[in-house]
């Protein structure tokens, strides 16, 4: 199995940024593409961004140009630049990952979530 634990979340004022990490470990033999969503409170879990193992990146047009995924192959994680945050970037982030396991099984496993709250 695989396991994804994040970490950066918390507190920040309107404007600032914040940086998130998703390390994986377990049984991976190759991780194709890892992501970042979110959730907010009534709101449907939503696409952030994510990153393929070439590097192609894609974002959700709420964070286009706020946001920046990046990753380091050999250390099988994740990175989530947020800059110029605002209150509607309040919710949890969730890091995903479509890997491939030794038993060359292949599933999207999910982060624990990590809380970012935008306020003043």
């Amino acid at each position: 199995q695989v396991q994804l634990v994040e970490s950066g979340g918390g507190l920040v004022q309107p404007g600032g940024s914040l940086r998130l990490s998703c390390a994986a470990s377990g049984s991976i033999f190759r991780i194709v593409t890892m992501g970042w969503y979110r959730q907010a409170p009534g709101k449907q879990r939503e696409l952030v961004a994510t990153i393929s193992r070439g590097g192609s990146t894609g974002y959700g047009d709420s964070v286009k140009g706020r946001f920046t995924i990046s990753r380091d192959n050999a250390k099988n994680t994740v990175y989530l630049q947020m800059n110029s945050l605002k209150p509607e970037d309040t919710a949890v982030y969730y890091c995903n990952a479509r890997a491939t396991t030794y038993d060359l099984e292949s599933n999207d496993y999910w982060g624990q979530g990590t809380q970012v709250t935008v306020s003043s």
